[in-house]
């Protein structure tokens, strides 16, 4: 089977867009998706900044949504032909944490998503050379026509949404609101500062806005932050001064809730400075640097947590969104700019200098 798929062939180079074989059907609990609509997410950007570690050269995508056109039956066969879905991210479905309702937690996590997949996968991608590509990124590889993904990975959503702008629910959406509705629990009455008003902020200061909680929006960008306003957000410039402080009159007494996206050291610490006490400072992003933390950051019962995908079941948190966006409570749509899949090298331009929050990539010829 031979389709359009953006290819990164090396950490510094464009995506080029190629024709690809994919020379296997899908086995037992797997789905072969043709591709409406995929996100692109810093994770994908930050392959780039990963030392080797992921192997190229690679199809990447991982907030793919689709239409099932093939599947293999198994345990997982409630997924069936023609359904509409929505991708997320790989587990393996049989450690401890995925048994106890915390796949983003799986043992696994690491080596299915990030660094090659499966250890039985055999090649399954090839380039028009023949040449194996590295084909399961985050059980994906969407920024494609199709992907063949495990079904556990998929959701089922509603025909009458727009599926081409569903992907983003999958992962950057999916960790921004996770934070707050499932990590937080945050209710009317809870106060919430979110540091970056990217994707994922901006899918927290949305859900913060439908669960009652005020938010704090802070960011260096002036058109995030009056987007972050639009969404329910008070606005505020990351170079204030006396951050903290001004932070903690806006939220009366502190917040009880920070969520940290920009992984920037004295943010972090401005973060915490800024709580309640007993409040708490999720982190979603990856720290590239040491994170010192100065001294009275975490006194008074104040602490600080790493979050993965939300916390999320996607199976769960997807429909929970979808449900808010009807409701006209989360909406991501406004977020979204389409290109497609031959742009994909101007969407990360875009993504990169702050042009567009949310790119989503769509293959050409699609349903033809």
């Amino acid at each position: 089977m031979r389709f359009q798929a953006a290819v990164l062939r090396s950490y510094d180079g464009p995506f080029t867009v190629e024709e690809v074989t994919l020379r296997t059907e899908p086995a037992e609990g797997e789905i072969l998706v043709e591709i409406a609509g995929c996100g692109m997410c810093r994770t994908d950007l930050a392959v780039r900044r990963s030392a080797g570690r992921s192997p190229l050269p690679a199809v990447l995508g991982h907030e793919g949504a689709g239409v099932v056109v093939r599947t293999c039956g198994g345990p997982e066969a409630a997924i069936g032909v023609g359904d509409h879905v929505v991708l997320s991210f790989d587990s393996c479905g049989r450690c401890r944490n995925c048994l106890g309702a915390a796949p983003a937690y799986c043992d696994s996590f690491a080596a299915l998503n990030l660094f090659g997949g499966r250890a039985e996968d055999t090649p399954r991608l090839t380039d028009a050379t023949g040449a194996a590509l590295a084909p399961r990124w985050f059980g994906q590889s969407s920024f494609a026509r199709y992907a063949l993904v495990p079904a556990r990975n998929a959701v089922r959503v509603d025909p009458a949404l727009p599926l081409e702008l569903l992907g983003p629910l999958g992962c950057g959406f999916l960790t921004g609101a996770g934070a707050v509705l499932n990590t937080f629990g945050a209710g009317p009455g809870d106060t919430l500062v979110v540091l970056g008003a990217g994707a994922v902020g901006l899918a927290a200061v949305m859900a913060a806005t439908a669960a009652g909680a005020p938010a704090v929006a802070v960011d260096r960008h002036p058109r995030r932050l009056a987007l972050a306003e639009r969404f329910g957000a008070i606005p505020l410039p990351a170079e204030t001064a006396g951050l903290p402080e001004r932070i903690r009159r806006l939220t009366d007494g502190g917040a009880q809730y920070a969520l940290d996206t920009t992984a920037s050291p004295p943010l972090v610490n401005d973060a915490l400075r800024a709580l309640r006490p007993t409040g708490t400072l999720g982190l979603v992003a990856r720290l590239h640097t040491a994170l010192p933390l100065e001294p009275g950051t975490l006194d008074r019962g104040r602490g600080i947590r790493h979050i993965c995908e939300g916390d999320a079941v996607p199976g769960l948190l997807i429909p929970r969104l979808t449900g808010l966006w009807r409701a006209g409570r989360f909406p991501f749509d406004q977020l979204i700019r389409a290109y497609p899949l031959s742009e994909i090298n101007r969407a990360e331009r875009d993504c990169d200098e702050g042009r567009v929050v949310k790119p989503v990539l769509l293959p050409e010829g699609r349903g033809r």
